[in-house]
């Protein structure tokens, strides 16, 4: 069975910093929090995804998740500057950007690799005086870093955040110039890929765009019935599905058997596609934020996080 690390939670945040989750773009995905990992169905969707493609092949034909999903799902940017930059591995180096930006630096234990171990980014930002701008700024950040390493571009430990996404952080002000949003397309089309070779144990740490995908777009998955159609699609995913086992255990349990069968059973003709657009809903549904880059939303671009170009 593929395995998946369930991650530190990340989600809760000071409430008098959500107007600098706004300037960044990270509120919506601030709002998401953490989606319990679905064994079962994340196996199954590995079986049918074809790296070729990268698309999921199902008997009635192929899937894939847009820039349009990550969008209505994560409110992220899929429009601005390459999500890249320098990967310097040199801990002297990490420790000099920590110190810059957030006026201390994590001791050699609290570090995996090039690594920072989400537990240490936690205490930071639990220790953080909101006395100034600067920091204010400074628990923006941190808590960036941890959506990073737990819903957005989790590894496999699903432990630690790699430092350099900390060096796109630098420029406060620059942070919303990102396509963040193609970038989580791009590390989870890799962990797909990945996961779908024959040796693989482990998908790493990107899953809340998967899962909630296809409970969004192929709701016969899903795990609670839909909600009316009356607030911001993006926040969806967090009214419908967050922590779900508190309203219905039975989901839990559901096998790799049941998933298959569900995907096997599909027939031609079958409606399991919901799409979401605005001449379907109200236009209040979709923000005028996330709208706004929806002319990339079809585009044949490269999606890129640093060392991943899909």
């Amino acid at each position: 069975m593929l395995t998946c690390n369930q991650s530190v939670p990340s989600d809760q945040y000071d409430d008098r910093m959500e107007e600098h989750l706004r300037f960044t773009d990270f509120y919506h995905a601030s709002q998401i929090g953490i989606i319990q990992c679905q064994k079962a169905l994340v196996k199954t969707l590995v079986e049918s995804w074809h790296p070729e493609t990268h698309t999921f092949h199902l008997p009635i034909g192929e899937y894939a998740v847009t820039l349009e999903d990550v969008a209505m799902i994560l409110g992220l940017p899929t429009d601005g500057l390459p999500v890249t930059g320098m990967t310097i591995s040199s801990a002297e180096a990490l420790e000099a950007e920590c110190l810059h930006q957030f006026g201390v630096a994590p001791r050699k234990s609290e570090c995996r690799g090039s690594g920072i171990k989400l537990t240490w980014l936690q205490d930071l930002k639990e220790r953080l005086q909101l006395t100034n701008k600067e920091s204010k700024q400074r628990y923006v950040k941190v808590h960036i870093m941890l959506l990073i390493g737990t819903i957005l571009l989790g590894d496999k430990s699903g432990a630690s955040v790699h430092w350099k996404f900390l060096l796109l952080l630098h420029d406060f002000g620059s942070i919303v110039q990102f396509s963040w949003g193609s970038a989580c397309l791009a590390h989870m089309y890799r962990a797909l890929c990945r996961a779908s070779r024959f040796d693989c144990k482990e998908i790493d740490d990107s899953l809340t765009l998967l899962l909630v995908w296809a409970w969004m777009r192929l709701p016969f998955l899903a795990s609670v019935p839909k909600e009316p159609q009356s607030i911001p699609v993006n926040e969806l995913s967090d009214i419908r599905w967050r922590n779900w086992e508190r309203g219905d255990r039975r989901f839990r349990y559901i096998k790799l058997a049941h998933f298959r069968k569900a995907f096997d059973d599909l027939q031609e003709g079958q409606f399991v596609w919901v799409a979401y657009s605005v001449d379907r809903v109200d236009p209040d549904i979709i923000l005028a934020e996330i709208y706004i880059h929806s002319v990339v939303w079809s585009a044949t671009v490269p999606l890129v996080s640093f060392e991943y170009i899909e």
